[in-house]
């Protein structure tokens, strides 16, 4: 999904004009002064990349050509997409959270929050570029301002289902060790190398009957220890899944 050009001037032309913001994701860091006008940016980002943005065919293609084969997916991405498209839950690991839920901001627990009935009223009640006061999401516990659980500092709450997934992931790889696998590396790029690219090098490094195989639109490459292993493609990969299906 596009976070900027016609699709972001669409959904929040007023906040591009206010506050100069140019897209979706940095709007995601703007510092607004209050939490009304916070609520009020984040209510629609969540609504329309969470709850009202469609599947993307990319995932359904995806899903296609994994079907019938034993897979897991590893995702930085916090949009529900790969759900929406049909991949099981107990095969996803969303290590960086998801627009469909809240954490207390302090935070007291480890505890999340779903959001959509909430996200949907301060979309409706919202006026200038401002939610009601009474809107503002508190915590249960503990009276603080709900936000985000979106992974950006030491206070992300990590709650009792992703610590699942992650132990899922984990088996997932435990089993797969030192057998033929594919290491499908798709649109990663360098925002977060840690988590899914440098990991998917070492595993591919470790394991001789191993395949690393990258597609990014941006830098697609590998480490030389790796090279007789790896398939690192510059394309878009909506068009190399949707080749791939094609036969």
């Amino acid at each position: 999904m596009a976070y900027d050009g016609q699709r972001f001037e669409k959904t929040f032309g007023d906040f591009c004009q206010k506050y100069g913001i140019e897209d979706m994701y940095a709007g995601g860091f703007y510092p607004f002064g209050t939490l009304e006008e916070y609520w009020a940016w984040w209510s629609r980002q969540i609504l329309v990349n969470r709850y009202e943005a469609g599947v993307g065919k990319p995932y359904r293609d995806l899903l296609a050509l994994v079907e019938g084969r034993d897979h897991f997916v590893l995702t930085t991405n916090v949009d529900h997409q790969f759900q929406l498209a049909g991949f099981e839950k107990k095969r996803l690991f969303y290590t960086q959270g998801d627009y469909g839920l809240w954490q207390c901001s302090k935070p007291c627990c480890q505890q999340t929050y779903d959001n959509e009935e909430q996200v949907r009223q301060m979309v409706e009640a919202q006026r200038d570029m401002k939610i009601p006061t009474a809107l503002i999401p508190r915590c249960p516990r503990c009276g603080e301002p709900l936000t985000m659980n979106l992974r950006c500092d030491d206070a992300f709450v990590e709650d009792s289902g992703w610590h699942q997934a992650a132990r899922r992931y984990e088996d997932f790889v435990r089993r797969h060790r030192g057998t033929h696998l594919l290491l499908l590396e798709l649109g990663v790029g360098f925002n977060t190398p840690g988590i899914i690219k440098y990991p998917f090098w070492k595993m591919t490094a470790q394991n001789p009957q191993a395949v690393y195989a990258c597609v990014n639109v941006g830098p697609s490459y590998c480490p030389p220890q790796i090279q007789q292993q790896s398939l690192c493609l510059h394309e878009d990969l909506g068009r190399v899944l949707g080749d791939l299906l094609a036969g």
